[in-house]
């Protein structure tokens, strides 16, 4: 019976990952499993083995271990005793400190961004808006992928553009770490029929044009609030119910 469920698992993770080849494999495992924990492609609580691993990206165990190494280090996995990995679950403390860090982080990224965005910059992240609205033409059709993708794209575009080298890694860092949880509301929010998100960064490209790097602070913390405040929410029912 758990063989049967860790093959299963395994199964599940081999479809959402891309084989690696043998050039410079220990970096190519470790940047597919980043892309794969930023977008979300892994739950929050999910257990993750080396060998599952190491067979989703046709490659060797000691890739695997080192890159799993490198991410937990990063905080966006933890280590279990028998020699797998989980993601981090959501609680109660680490949505707020993810917002927390997250919101001071990115909005000072963005606030330095909005005084040095060209025309032509600003007109690259508004056309991303045209994607969001062919979602939402098409809300018979969920594509949660296509969504988190765009999400990404849309506010690295914009962080690109502050102008710090310090401050990009230091993002992509909380990403990491955020990704599952995240994911989480993005399903939860398609469920429901909710696909606002384009109002939210209208309101980031407005600012944005203005120059006002203020109200783009403030237009981003409202966004990238959002999915956590219903998180929050979610785990404090489920705590009340319980």
């Amino acid at each position: 019976m758990q063989k049967a469920a860790i093959e299963k698992n395994n199964e599940m993770i081999a479809a959402q990952l891309t084989p690696v080849g043998r050039e410079t494999v220990q970096d190519r495992v470790y940047s597919e499993l980043r892309r794969a924990l930023i977008g979300g492609l892994f739950e929050p609580s999910q257990v993750l083995t080396i060998r599952g691993l190491a067979d989703a990206l046709v490659t060797s165990t000691m890739p695997v271990r080192e890159a799993l190494g490198r991410l937990i280090t990063e905080k966006a996995l933890e280590a279990l005793p028998n020699r797998s990995v989980r993601v981090p679950p959501i609680t109660l403390e680490r949505i707020d400190d993810l917002l927390r860090a997250r919101s001071l982080i990115e909005g000072e990224a963005i606030a330095l961004a909005a005084t040095r965005m060209n025309p032509r910059q600003i007109a690259s992240v508004e056309a991303m808006l045209g994607e969001w609205d062919e979602m939402r033409a098409l809300k018979h059709k969920k594509d949660i992928d296509r969504e988190a993708t765009l999400n990404q794209s849309f506010h690295f575009e914009i962080y690109r553009c502050c102008g710090s080298a310090v401050l990009i890694p230091m993002i992509e860092s909380l990403w990491l770490q955020s990704g599952p949880c995240i994911r989480v509301a993005i399903y939860a929010f398609s469920d429901a029929g909710e696909v606002d998100t384009a109002h939210y960064h209208r309101s980031i490209v407005a600012a944005l044009s203005r120059q006002d790097a203020q109200a783009a602070r403030e237009a981003l913390v409202a966004d990238i609030s959002r999915p956590f405040a219903f998180l929050r929410d979610k785990l404090q029912s489920t705590s009340k119910e319980g």
